[in-house]
Order: C-alpha cells, then sequence, then structure tokens
C-alpha cells in the first residue's frame, strides 16, 4: 500500500473517530404523510444505541426543522440540540409543519390544528418505524411549537416520558396579535379563504386565511396541558417580548398540569439570546437534555 494511501485512509479514520466523538448522530430525511400531503423531517440516530430513546422536536410560527439558526455558529438551534443530545444516546425527529420548509402544502393554508394532527403523526412515526424505543417518547417544541406540544401531550395516545416547552405560546390569538398587530386579526376572521398579508416585526412577510384565525381560538393550550400527567418542563426567558410577560405566561401551564414539573427561568429573550452567542441556547438544550434523560431512566 503507498504511503499516499495509508495517510487517506488515516486522515479517514480520525475524520470517524472526530465525529464519534462529537456525538454527531447519522441523520436522514424521513417523510410520512398526513390529510394527503408529506411532512418532512430528520431523524437523527446516535451512532452504536439499539432502540434508542427519541424527542420530537416542534419549531415556531415561519420557522422550519432547524428553527433558528445562531449566527455565532451558522447552525440552528433544532439542529444543534439534536446533535448534543446524540452525544447522551438520545434520537430525535425534527418535523416541517405542512406549509413550512420542505413540506407540503401552502403557509397560507396553515392551522394550529394542522400542526397538532402533523405533530401527533409524527409521534406515530417514531412508534411505528422500529428504528427507536416506542416506549420512551419525549416531546420539546418552542413558541407557536410549544403551545402545539401541550395540546399534544394531552391528546396523543403515546406515553410521553417527558414534555419540554420553550417559550411557549399559552395565549396564542394574544401573540398572534402582538406580531401581525390586531388590525390584521380582525381582518384575518372575516377573509374566508381570501389570504391577508402581514409583515413580521424583522420584515417577513406572510399570507394566512381564516382558518388560521380562527383555529387560534378553537384549542387552549393550557387547558389541554391538564391531560397530561407526565414531567413537565416550561423554560421561559424574563426579557421575552413576544410571550409574555414572564415568567407568569409560562407559569400557567404548571398551575393547570398536575405531575412532576420544573419552571426554568433566565434573563434570555424569545430565541434564548442566540443573537448574543451560544452560551445561553447551550445552557437550555444541556437542562433539557439531562430533563429528558432523567424522566427515560
Amino acid at each position: 500500500m503507498s504511503m499516499s494511501r495509508m495517510v487517506v485512509m488515516a486522515m479517514a479514520l480520525v475524520g470517524a473517530l472526530s465525529v464519534s466523538a462529537a456525538g454527531l448522530a447519522a441523520e436522514k430525511r424521513v417523510e410520512f404523510t398526513v390529510d394527503g400531503q408529506t411532512v418532512v423531517g430528520t431523524l437523527a440516530l446516535p451512532d452504536g444505541v439499539a432502540a434508542p430513546p427519541a424527542v420530537l422536536l416542534l419549531h415556531g410560527f415561519t420557522g422550519s426543522r432547524d428553527e433558528l439558526a445562531i449566527p455565532a455558529v451558522k447552525e440552528g438551534v433544532f439542529r444543534r440540540a439534536a446533535r448534543i443530545w446524540a452525544a447522551q444516546g438520545i434520537a430525535s425527529l425534527r418535523i416541517d409543519f405542512r406549509g413550512n420548509g420542505d413540506s407540503g402544502g401552502a403557509f397560507a393554508d396553515m392551522t394550529l390544528d394542522g400542526q397538532v394532527k402533523d405533530a401527533l403523526a409524527a409521534l406515530d412515526y417514531l412508534a411505528g418505524a422500529g428504528e427507536v424505543d416506542k416506549d420512551r417518547l419525549a416531546l420539546v417544541g418552542w413558541s407557536m411549537g410549544g403551545a402545539v406540544g401541550a395540546i399534544v401531550a394531552g391528546r396523543t395516545a403515546h406515553r410521553l416520558t417527558s414534555v419540554s416547552l420553550w417559550a411557549p405560546g399559552t395565549n396564542m390569538p394574544a401573540s398572534i396579535a402582538l406580531l401581525l398587530g390586531p388590525d390584521i386579526v380582525r381582518k384575518g376572521l372575516a377573509a374566508g379563504d381570501r389570504p391577508v398579508t402581514a409583515k413580521l416585526p424583522w420584515g417577513t412577510e406572510v399570507s394566512l386565511k381564516q382558518a388560521f384565525f380562527d383555529s387560534l381560538y378553537a384549542i387552549d393550550p393550557v387547558a389541554e396541558i391538564a391531560r397530561y400527567k407526565g414531567p413537565l418542563l416550561v423554560a421561559v426567558g424574563t426579557k421575552d417580548t413576544v410571550v409574555f410577560p414572564q415568567p407568569e405566561a409560562g407559569q400557567v401551564l404548571l398551575d393547570y398540569h398536575d405531575g412532576p414539573e420544573e419552571l426554568w427561568v433566565r434573563p434570555m429573550d424569545h430565541a434564548f439570546n442566540a443573537f448574543e452567542g451560544v452560551e445561553t441556547v447551550d445552557e437550555l438544550i444541556a437542562k433539557t437534555g439531562s430533563f429528558i434523560a432523567a424522566a427515560m431512566k
């Protein structure tokens, strides 16, 4: 064997060992169908773990499955969490809700109850795929994904070992009115099948139909969490200007939840200070990972 070939093989071996040491999971794209439309996700499976426990990750309003890219490291918050939790032997599935990311459907047709259906189907997929332990499933939801997570926790037929909600929406009509403006909400509630267009505070334009605005009033995450009796972690920031006041908005979920629970409060904004660096994001990921792992034992 030539020296150059040996060097290449050695470098490849070092690279493979480095990936394993860093806890990088083998990731693959997965798909399943809800109401005739395709939901796309990324399944991360930790190396060397047979039938690992798994967590479902639910993104926020206008987000996608990797979630917000942290400027300092150019890595999405959910992708980073999946990688870090893989080092703990925890698999994960992060999905694009229909109308978002790579999933089918139009954003304008998105509704809160439609996202609940997507998340319930994702748990069914995880439990039936044969690649993870169907008896050790957890859930993490951020912002509107946290509201969806609270609803799913109360409705799923699968036993969830834990639920972690990051800056979850607890009063969705108020949160959306804050983001889009009350005039847009009033127009939306009378729009029928004709989309109403609004500009978000950071400049992105969105178009939504009346069904979305109606759905905000049809389901209450706080009432739904009362059906879930397992361990609940609610993480909120006192600098959050999207879901506020905090910690009061987060505490209301614990007030209606009957079971092991924890309110984790930090001086962070709705994005966990991601635009300032990775420190607070990593603290949240580590806290949630420990919470998930402890509940799965």
